[in-house]
């Protein structure tokens, strides 16, 4: 393997002990393996106190208000009713964070309400001791067949993914130490079976993310349930997308609401994400921006609904009148082409 140089990648943090460790029983090892304990080990990023948020470290759409919870809320009555309103109507949240998206569905007070059991998974339990009342906390996907609906709101793009780089021919990132202890990049030999999302060529130093676990997700997700598999995330449609962008505008960090580091930097300080390309998952039964699916399902209506309640209360406004007139700066912020609204929104039905 040859040594890639990054430039300064700054000191080892303590949390990278563990990684050290693991290098130095078995060499380099593969980006996504990084990534994994960077993000979820002991000490890591989602396993200490990196979470979604205005005083976190990155806003998602639940986090804007309670408004993208209520057009879920009605999603999940959608397929409730096209099941047949079965009882219980198992929602498995995958990735639930904090639990503000789950807190949103259960105030929203959908038609299923009776009927829903609501199970938000979550392998932080930092971000578990933070989950409403009223929802069932794991901190993993429940085993057994069960009839419902998994969710997974920006989850597939913070799962561990292997890193593609060209140099010569098509060649796998591996993570190492050098000789001043910081965390560096070296290559595999070429690929003896080049992925066939990736192009038989490319520009020297282009990289694509293998997003193999989001795909074995999606997989899973849709053998354990009658019903349907709904994922959210920001994403392309096709990996060459991504091989002809720079690759920092796709491989990203965050921290505290702000752009981080170099993803070899900042150990488990930092998030470490990319935008997910929809032809390495099953093919979808449906596939919308995020403002497409929010309009498909009443996100218009209901804000419609908070000007007029707002405006038959705006004399003596209380609590609900001021949440009703929250609904229309979230909705600009939700459906907003160059930012939440530009998200990719996949549909698989599994009945």
């Amino acid at each position: 393997m040859a040594i890639v140089p990054l430039g300064c990648l700054g000191t080892v943090r303590a949390m990278s002990a563990s990684i050290r460790e693991d290098i130095a029983r078995n060499g380099p090892i593969p980006f996504d393996r990084f990534m994994e304990l960077a993000l979820y080990g002991e000490g890591g990023f989602y396993s200490g106190d990196g979470v979604a948020g205005r005083r976190g470290d990155f806003i998602t759409s639940p986090e804007v208000g309670p408004l993208f919870g209520a057009v879920i809320a009605r999603f999940l009555d959608v397929q409730w009713r096209r099941l047949g309103r079965p009882d219980p109507f198992t929602v498995v949240e995958a990735g639930a964070g904090p639990g503000t998206l789950a807190r949103s569905v259960v105030a929203a007070r959908p038609e299923c309400g009776d009927a829903m059991r609501y199970v938000a998974v979550e392998v932080s339990a930092n971000q578990r001791s933070r989950h409403p009342e009223g929802v069932e906390s794991v901190g993993a996907m429940p085993d057994g067949r069960f009839r419902g609906v998994v969710l997974a709101n920006e989850l597939l793009d913070n799962l561990p993914f292997r890193l593609a780089v060209f140099d010569g021919a098509w060649r796998e990132a591996f993570v190492d130490i050098d000789r001043d202890a910081r965390f560096v990049e070296v290559l595999s030999a070429p690929f003896a079976d080049v992925p066939a999302a990736l192009p038989a060529t490319a520009p020297h130093g282009a990289r694509a993310p293998l997003v193999d676990r989001a795909r074995a997700f999606v997989e899973s997700a849709r053998s354990s349930v009658d019903g349907a598999v709904l994922a959210i995330d920001y994403g392309v449609g096709r990996t060459g997308e991504l091989v002809g962008r720079p690759w920092r505008t796709w491989l990203r960090t965050y921290r505290r609401n702000e752009r981080g580091a170099h993803p070899l930097r900042d150990v488990g300080e930092q998030d470490i994400t990319t935008d997910v390309p929809i032809d390495q998952l099953p093919a979808p039964d449906s596939l919308r921006t995020q403002e497409q699916f929010l309009r498909l399902h009443g996100i218009d209506d209901l804000v419609a609904e908070g000007k007029r309640i707002w405006a038959e209360q705006a004399a003596r406004p209380g609590l609900e009148a001021m949440r009703m007139r929250s609904r229309v700066a979230e909705a600009e912020a939700l459906l907003d082409p160059g930012g939440l609204g530009g998200f990719l929104v996949a549909e698989w039905r599994t009945a």
